[in-house]
């Protein structure tokens, strides 16, 4: 990470990207894919579990119906207080706190096992999330990510942007984290056995691609920023190139779009 980063005001710029639009109405679609992540994860009940960033709680609420004590945590207070009315909804005790991946407000080794799903990857300093999630959780614990690979459509959907609106200078891809030998590298000897595994991220919209682009548009906060920073010939541009990525990649035949969408799994053991 290059020194001349201000490293303040680029963390409140994020912040206030994840705080636009709605993400709610994002990542109500993805509920299913946190259940499935979940159950592939052996929770105990009376186990203590941290959700790194963790949005409006598509992991946290399914670890907490599993019988974990469960806290959330994540940058955007918005994003939090829709994920407490939707574990109020279900009688869900469960902590969510403001607080950044990469300064956890936890004591060392306090958590059985650390989760962030399509979260941490998206912190500007990837050794620090690293070593924060490892200090976190305890000795024999399981750090489970997912995080979006550079090959999968999400990885290719940044490519896209970054074209139009090129990313800050000197942070690391947020899908290097979806690269196997970057994990490993990352994670070091902090880990005792890692295991990487692809997975796909089935996204299905009722609308067509052009559809799906104004739905992020609106309410996906990197979508929405990303508009803002362009003139109107710039925003008709971005449009029809995720338009373009959107209807390479659909499989729907019917006015739909279905997606299949490449994240790689990671499960390691705290060493």
């Amino acid at each position: 990470m290059s020194s001349t980063i201000d490293l303040t005001a680029l963390k409140q710029r994020m912040r206030d990207t994840w705080m636009a639009g709605d993400f709610g109405v994002i990542a109500s679609y993805n509920v299913k894919l946190g259940e499935q992540f979940v159950s592939r994860i052996k929770i105990q009940p009376g186990m203590k579990v941290l959700d790194v960033a963790c949005g409006t709680g598509n992991v946290t609420l399914p670890v907490a119906r599993a019988g974990a004590t469960v806290t959330g945590v994540d940058i955007a207070p918005n994003l939090l207080e829709q994920a407490r009315v939707r574990a109020a909804k279900e009688g869900l005790k469960i902590q969510f706190d403001e607080g950044d991946a990469e300064s956890l407000p936890y004591p060392d080794a306090s958590f059985d096992i650390v989760l962030s799903m399509f979260g941490a990857m998206f912190a500007p300093q990837p050794e620090i999330v690293a070593a924060e999630l490892l200090r976190v959780c305890r000795p024999g614990g399981l750090i489970a990510m997912g995080n979006w690979t550079p090959t999968g459509f999400t990885g290719q959907m940044f490519k896209t942007t970054a074209k139009h609106v090129p990313p800050p200078p000197g942070v690391p891809p947020p899908v290097l984290w979806g690269d196997e030998a970057t994990v490993r590298q990352r994670f070091g000897s902090g880990v005792s056995k890692l295991t990487c595994t692809p997975q796909i991220a089935e996204f299905r919209y009722d609308a067509p691609p052009a559809g799906v682009v104004e739905l992020f548009r609106r309410y996906f906060g990197p979508t929405q920023t990303a508009f803002a920073k362009l003139d109107p010939a710039g925003q008709t541009a971005l449009a029809a190139d995720l338009e373009n990525a959107w209807v390479q990649a659909n499989e729907a035949k019917d006015g739909t779009t279905f997606v299949r969408n490449e994240y790689l799994e990671v499960h390691g053991v705290r060493a």
